[in-house]
């Protein structure tokens, strides 16, 4: 059986890493050679995969810390760190919450067109 991974997969795009300080050491070490070297081996492969893909990393934790602590890969961060979006929380911008809750509580009624009887 001859699957693509997630990176091949959006090899030309873009792929979505969503909590990435939650990865484990060992799969930090492969997405970081993965982004380095532009390329994959598959387990048990002797043949070498070219990749090009754009990555979107989130996390919800406090990455600087994560790295500091060693949880994360400084290596990977710099890697990762070309454009950073930091977004508060709800709790530091409760002024969202309304406009938020009135959005996503209509947003499906939009779609839906009733007829009285």
């Amino acid at each position: 059986m001859n699957r693509k991974g997630l990176l091949e997969e959006a090899t030309g795009g873009t792929i979505f890493l969503d909590e990435i300080t939650e990865t484990l050491p060992m799969f930090q070490v492969k997405l970081l050679r993965a982004l380095q070297e532009g390329e994959i081996r598959k387990v048990g492969s002797n043949y070498v995969n070219k990749i090009d893909v754009r990555v979107i990393a989130a996390t919800n934790r406090d990455i600087y810390q994560e790295v500091d602590d060693g949880r994360f890969r400084v290596d990977l961060f710099y890697r990762l760190n070309s454009y950073i979006i930091e977004i508060p929380s709800l709790k530091e911008r409760a002024e969202d919450i309304l406009p938020l809750v009135e959005h996503f509580a209509l947003a499906p009624a939009g779609r839906f067109v009733f007829q009285s009887r």
